[in-house]
């Protein structure tokens, strides 16, 4: 129970950190976030010397990568589903990829993090603090 505790409220502090330093104004924060996220089990990954587990945890971030890109570059509602569906996959994580380098607790905070985040933006995103479609300053 503590980790999804901890995930949720961490999310939930992370969220309101950056909108009051405004980190999240230009919507760059968000897509980051998602990427950073789906990075770390590349990390266990490595940590725990596993090749196999490597290569299959990267191609897993590039998706996740991808999907922060085109959500940033059209509309911040694909960084929900982004960072939603990470948490999906880290409650079915272990029975889709052996990565003996996680910790046990690890996906149930990952699921709470990723979760809370996207109900974060999501929450942000319906009360217009941050724009859902981005307008300027990207190259289409």
């Amino acid at each position: 129970m503590l980790p999804y505790t901890v995930g949720i409220v961490l999310a939930i502090a992370v969220a309101v950190f950056a909108h009051v330093a405004r980190l999240d104004r230009d919507r760059a924060f968000y897509p980051t976030v998602t990427i950073v996220v789906a990075s770390y089990y590349v990390l266990f990954a490595v940590m725990a010397g596993s090749l196999q587990a490597v290569m299959l945890e990267s191609v897993m971030m590039a998706l996740f990568a991808v999907a922060a890109v085109v959500g940033f570059r059209s509309s911040a509602w694909i960084i929900v589903l982004a960072l939603a569906s990470h948490g999906v996959f880290d409650a079915f994580h272990g029975h889709l990829i052996a990565n003996p380098g996680v910790p046990a607790w690890w996906p149930a905070w990952c699921l709470a993090y990723d979760v809370g985040a996207a109900a974060g933006l999501a929450w942000l995103l319906q009360h217009e603090h941050i724009a859902p479609v981005r307008v300027t300053g990207v190259a289409r």
